[in-house]
């Protein structure tokens, strides 16, 4: 093909795509500028400044346990666990003593959560046996806490799973001494108003800054012994700490509510 020819077809071509970006709507019709979204301060280290603050060292104020009164009947009594330098620790539990899980006396659907927690020295146990706890979302769909530094178990209840449905796609784990964090954003699931299903209840985790749970789907509630299912419940509920009767350590608990579609 002569030069000619050449420049013939790219004048051509230049002219048709001058052409096609004269006919697209100016930049301005896929523009939009309100509502803005709301101005959130995130100082390095520090608490968002949208953020509800659960534990912050000082006191256990925003959590209880339940406890059988004199009549049998179960209601909430103040938190009993152990608060030692900025921290709260599963209390000793002897045998034949009741659990002390702890609830939030606040309600939440959609939420971010950040929690940091310790597994406890010296390393006593293994596989389960080891460092264990959980976090409770809606007081029902647990992600694991453990020490599985070293230890290994099955993986779909180690570290960072969502217990008894699904792994972690990495194993972060400290060594047990060693403060961890977890950023968590929990999706609640969807009910419609006569209590059927509409949308699974997801989770995404990050352990010590490592995607490990990404967008997973939630089967159900967690169940220890057979298979998840999901039944209604109302669209807020508590958070839940587990009481393993291992001294696990807790600090610097806050969350955001999130507005998800």
């Amino acid at each position: 093909m002569s030069s000619c020819c050449k420049f013939a077809l790219c004048l051509t071509a230049s002219g048709a795509l001058l052409s096609a970006v004269a006919e697209l709507p100016p930049p301005e019709m896929t523009e939009y500028w309100t509502p803005q979204p709301p101005v959130v301060s995130a100082p390095a280290d520090g608490i968002p400044s949208d953020a509800i603050v659960l534990f912050d060292g000082s006191n256990l104020d925003e959590w209880f346990i339940m406890r059988a009164d004199e009549e049998g009947e179960m209601k909430p009594q103040p938190a009993n666990w152990v608060l030692e330098d900025g921290a709260m620790i599963v209390p000793p539990r002897p045998k034949g003593q009741p659990s002390s899980d702890i609830t939030s006396r606040q309600s939440f659907g959609d939420i971010q959560l950040h929690l940091e927690w310790r597994a406890p020295l010296p390393v006593k146990g293994h596989s389960q046996g080891r460092g264990n706890s959980g976090i409770f979302f809606m007081n029902r769909y647990e992600v694991q806490i453990l020490d599985c530094y070293e230890n290994e178990t099955y993986v779909n209840g180690m570290t960072a799973s969502v217990y008894k449905q699904q792994p972690p796609m990495a194993n972060a784990c400290r060594a047990p001494g060693e403060w961890q964090t977890y950023d968590i954003i929990f999706e609640a699931p969807r009910f419609s108003f006569d209590g059927t299903l509409l949308k699974k209840a997801r989770v995404t985790v990050l352990h010590n800054g490592v995607l490990v749970q990404h967008a997973t789907v939630l089967d159900g509630p967690t169940e220890y012994r057979g298979l998840p299912s999901y039944s209604y419940h109302t669209p807020r509920q508590p958070l839940r700490i587990q009481d393993h009767n291992n001294p696990v350590a807790f600090r610097n608990i806050w969350v955001r509510e999130l507005d998800l579609p």
